[in-house]
């Protein structure tokens, strides 16, 4: 065999190895810590009904069924929240939910999807079975057209769009705000700002020099509880578990040595 020939052998056994790889290799770019999986029906525009509640400009209400706060009208919440009806609060599983709205019948929605997270209860929507979002009146107004937001909350209730879509809280990492009913044998704190699935399903704590988790309970909302009945020993980690999904995330010592009822203390990173 001549040596171009030789050569030109050689170069399409290379072309064929290198498309093996290809085929075989999964590309180094890929993250599947980025994967959110909030399951595709999930992405879908569904009909519901949407009200608005507390002052016209303002965040619903600080004494929220989620147990989120004031923190609902500073960043990242910044007032854009909702009560859900019954199908959406899920009894406290909703917390930290995040939806996208739109209105488009009345004259002065803009047909624009505005998101926003779930942070109330309202008990007395959807008796007739409908998804039923009691927004803040800033939350309501920013589905309007611009100068619009007025006309818009004077329809007091309207037909919307709405669907589920995955948290994102850019550079923000998640909280643990102590309840004040806290001591040294009890421990409860309202968790917030999981991107992702934004709700959980599970709640773990891991004390010092522990060797097995305890399973925290739901106290309400966003709040969970984990009563020991005898001293704790901090730190504590903490680990989640979303319900969508089922990713965890571990927070490691989050809950310092010498912790205080009413701090909030911030894990290092989120869940993506």
């Amino acid at each position: 065999m001549s040596l171009s020939l030789r050569c030109a052998f050689s170069h399409i056994l290379i072309l064929v190895g290198s498309f093996s790889i290809f085929l075989v290799t999964p590309f180094s770019c890929f993250s599947p810590n980025k994967v959110v999986n909030v399951t595709s029906s999930n992405y879908d525009w569904s009909p519901s009904v949407a009200t608005w509640y507390g002052p016209p400009t303002g965040d619903g209400s600080e004494g929220g069924a989620c147990g989120y706060g004031s923190a609902v009208g500073q960043p990242p919440l910044s007032s854009m929240i909702a009560a859900g009806s019954p199908l959406i609060y899920q009894s406290g599983k909703g917390c930290g939910s995040c939806y996208e709205v739109k209105c488009t019948e009345n004259p002065a929605c803009s047909g624009n999807p505005v998101t926003v997270v779930i942070s109330d209860e309202c008990p007395g929507c959807g008796s007739d079975g409908q998804y039923h979002f009691d927004l803040s009146g800033k939350a309501f107004g920013a589905m309007a057209i611009s100068g619009q937001d007025e006309n818009l909350r004077n329809a007091g209730k309207i037909s919307i769009q709405h669907r589920r879509v995955p948290c994102n809280y850019p550079g923000m990492s998640i909280a643990f705000h102590v309840d004040s009913g806290s001591n040294q044998e009890y421990f409860a704190t309202a968790i917030e700002y999981e991107n992702g699935d934004g709700d959980l399903k599970q709640v773990e704590l891991l004390e010092a020099f522990a060797k097995s988790w305890d399973t925290m309970t739901q106290s309400w909302g966003a709040v969970w509880k984990f009563d020991k009945g005898s001293q704790l020993r901090a730190p504590f980690t903490i680990r989640l578990t979303t319900i969508e999904s089922g990713e965890t995330f571990v927070a490691k010592d989050v809950i310092p040595v010498g912790w205080n009822p009413g701090q909030t203390y911030r894990s290092v990173g989120n869940f993506y």
